[in-house]
C-alpha cells in the first residue's frame, strides 16, 4: 500500500508538470515526519546520555589510598599431584610444565571430582580453577576416550580459548583433541572440527546453541558439562542458552559449576542441574584496598584524550588496560592513541577471533603497552603485570568496576587505577539533594486558577507546529489521477 500511494503521488505531479499546474518539487502524500521535532517523533528512542561519571556511583567511590597487603599465611596442600591416582602421562606432562602443588582450589576439587560427583568451586579468576576441573577431565577421558564426551562453556571468546590452550597443554602428546566453538570466527571451519569427532569441546553459550539449531552438534554421549564463570554467563544474559543446551544432556552426566558468587540465577542453575554437588569455596571478599584509586576531572571528551595521552606519556605507566563503554568508542580511541605514537590494540564485539587473540597476544608479550577493551576483558583474563587501569568510560555500575580493577594489582602486587569523570559530577550529590529539598506542591489546588481571558488564549493557541497537508486516501489519489488523465 506504501508503494502504491507514492506511485500515485508520482504520477500526478507528472502530469501537474506538464499541464504546468505545479511547479514546485514533488513531495510524496505522506505525512512528512521530518519536520517534526526529535522530542515528538513516535519512533525516537535515544535516551539522554550519563556523560563522564557514572550516574548511579558516586565518585568518592572510585577513590583509595592503597595499604599494603598483609602477609598470608601459606596454603599446605593435603595432596600432591601423584597422590591423585592420575595418568602417570598427566603427571609427567605436569612436572614437565612446572606444576609442583596443587593450589587451594585444586588440592580441594581434584578428588571428589575423580570419583564423579558434581563441583561447585566458588573460586575468582587466578586460582588455577581451570586445571581443578581439566585435569580430571583428561583422566576419564583417557580411560574412556568417547567422542564428544565433554562440554565446557565459558562467557566470553577469551576464556573459552584460554581454557582451550590449557587443555592442549595438559593433554599433549596423548591423543585427545578438543574443538572451540565461538562467535565472530568462521562457522563453517567449526562445523568441520566437529564431524572430525573431538573429545571435547570448548565454546561460549551462543555459538553451542547455534550449532545445535543446525543439528550439527549432538550432545548424547556428554558425560562431563563445565560451567565456568557462571556468574558472569548469567549477568551476560546466557541463563535461557544454558537451560537449552543442559536440556539436550544425557540424564546422568557430571557437572562442574565455577563461578566468583554464588548470585540468585547460578544457585537456580545449581538446583536444577546438580546432583547432591561437593562445595568448595575459596573466593575470598576481594576489596582492592591493595590498589591505588583515584579520579581525574575533565571537562569534555577533547581533554579526556588528551589527558589520556599525557598520562600515557610517563614511564610509571609501563602496561595500560583502558576501559570504554562501546564498541566503536573502543575501536576509535585505540585508533586515536596509535596516531599519538602508542603502541595499543583494541578487543571488542566487532574484531574476530583471530583478531582478538592476535591483540591479547600482543599486549601480552609487551608488543604493545595499551590495551583499549569493552568489559570483555574485566573477568576471566589472566594478564600478568599490568600496572595500571584506567576507566576512561565510568562502568554503570560498581560490580563491573571492582572487575575493572581487579586487572591490575593481581598476584601479590601493588595496583592503579584511575577513572575519568566529569568536572560538574562533584557537584551533582549537593545539586540532588538541593532538588530533594525544594517544597513541592502536593494537590492540584496549591496550583493558582487561570483567569478567563488565560483559558480563552491557550485555547486559541496554534504553537510553532509546521503546517502539514493531510495525506489523501488512496481513493481520493486514483480519482484525482483519472481527472487529470480525461482532462489532459
Amino acid at each position: 500500500m506504501y508503494y502504491a500511494h507514492n506511485f500515485l503521488s508520482f504520477i500526478i505531479y507528472l502530469i501537474d508538470s506538464k499541464k504546468g499546474i505545479m511547479n514546485k518539487p514533488y513531495r510524496s502524500m505522506r505525512p512528512n515526519y521530518q519536520t517534526r521535532s526529535n522530542n515528538n517523533r513516535p519512533f525516537n528512542r535515544r535516551t539522554s546520555s550519563k556523560k563522564y561519571g557514572g550516574k548511579d556511583i558516586h565518585p568518592s567511590k572510585f577513590i583509595n589510598k592503597a595499604v599494603a597487603l598483609e602477609a598470608e599465611t601459606p596454603y599446605q596442600p593435603t595432596h600432591t599431584f601423584h597422590d591423585f591416582g592420575l595418568n602417570p602421562k598427566i603427571v609427567q606432562t605436569l612436572d614437565h610444565i612446572g606444576y609442583q602443588s596443587p593450589s587451594p582450589i585444586q588440592d580441594q576439587t581434584i578428588a571428589p571430582a575423580l570419583e564423579g560427583k558434581d563441583i561447585i568451586g566458588l573460586a575468582n579468576t587466578g586460582t588455577g580453577k581451570t586445571a581443578a576441573f581439566l585435569l580430571p577431565i583428561i583422566e576419564k577421558t583417557l580411560a574412556k576416550p568417547e567422542i564428544a564426551s565433554t562440554l565446557i562453556l565459558a562467557p566470553t571468546r577469551e576464556l573459552a580459548s584460554q581454557i582451550d590452550s590449557e587443555f592442549r597443554r595438559f593433554a599433549a602428546g596423548q591423543r585427545l583433541y578438543s574443538c572451540l566453538v565461538v562467535g565472530g570466527a568462521n562457522i563453517q571451519r567449526q562445523i568441520q572440527q566437529i564431524k572430525r569427532g573431538p573429545h571435547v569441546i570448548i565454546g561460549t553459550p551462543g555459538r553451542v546453541k547455534d550449532l545445535i539449531d543446525r543439528n550439527v552438534l549432538r550432545l548424547g554421549a556428554v558425560s562431563s558439562f563445565v560451567l565456568d564463570e557462571a556468574d558472569r554467563m548469567c549477568d551476560m544474559g546466557f541463563v535461557n542458552d544454558i537451560r537449552t543446551i543442559e536440556a539436550e544432556l544425557p540424564n546422568k552426566h557430571q557437572t562442574f559449576c565455577f563461578s566468583a558468587t554464588m548470585t540468585p540465577d547460578v544457585q537456580s542453575i545449581v538446583e536444577q542441574f546438580m546432583v547432591d554437588p561437593v562445595t568448595i569455596q575459596i573466593a575470598k571478599n576481594q576489596t582492592n584496598d591493595h590498589i591505588e584509586q583515584d579520579v581525574i576531572r575533565v571537562r569534555d571528551k577533547q581533554h579526556k584524550i588528551e589527558v589520556l595521552n599525557e598520562l600515557l606519556a610517563k614511564p610509571e605507566f609501563e602496561k595500560v588496560i583502558v576501559f570504554g563503554d562501546t564498541k566503536y568508542g573502543v575501536q576509535r580511541l585505540s585508533d586515536s592513541l596509535l596516531a599519538n605514537g602508542h603502541t595499543s590494540v583494541a578487543i571488542h564485539g566487532n574484531k574476530s577471533q583471530s583478531q582478538r587473540e592476535r591483540a591479547l597476544k600482543d599486549f601480552k608479550s609487551g608488543r604493545a603497552m595499551v590495551m583499549v577493551a569493552t568489559d570483555v576483558a574485566a573477568r576471566g583474563l589472566d594478564i600478568p603485570e599490568v600496572s595500571h587501569v584506567i576507566n576512561f568510560d565510568p562502568p554503570k555500575v560498581y560490580a563491573d568496576y571492582v572487575h575493572r580493577i581487579g586487572r591490575t594489582g593481581r598476584a601479590g602486587k601493588s595496583g592503579n587505577a584511575l577513572t575519568f569523570i566529569a568536572e560538574s559530577s562533584k557537584s551533582s550529590s549537593s545539586d540532588r539533594q538541593e532538588r530533594r529539598d525544594y517544597p513541592k506542591r502536593n494537590n492540584r489546588q496549591d496550583y493558582p486558577a487561570k483567569s478567563s481571558e488565560q483559558t480563552a488564549k491557550s485555547q486559541n493557541k496554534t504553537g510553532n507546529a509546521p503546517f502539514r497537508r493531510k495525506a489523501p486516501s488512496s481513493k481520493h489519489a486514483e480519482d484525482r489521477l483519472v481527472r487529470l488523465i480525461e482532462g489532459s
